[in-house]
């Protein structure tokens, strides 16, 4: 019974990517300052101050919070 009118529609898996481009753009800008925060802040705990270090770590936990918090909204 195919009579070209339907059709089914299935999701697909970078269908989400491409409706939301920027949102991803961003968080994925987000992703990377917190993980060169992270990183900088355990090598500046471990070889350095460790209260700067905590700060730095601290610091880039909140741009962690803002990605998660934009893909929570989406």
């Amino acid at each position: 019974m195919d009579n070209g009118n339907t059709q089914l529609h299935h999701r697909r898996r970078g269908e989400d990517i491409d409706r939301h481009n920027s949102s991803i753009k961003l968080r994925n800008w987000l992703n990377l300052i917190f993980m060169i925060g992270a990183v900088a802040g355990i090598l500046i705990y471990f070889f350095g101050d460790q209260t700067i270090g905590t700060i730095v770590i601290l610091v880039a936990m909140v741009f962690k919070i803002v990605e998660s918090a934009i893909r929570f909204l989406h």
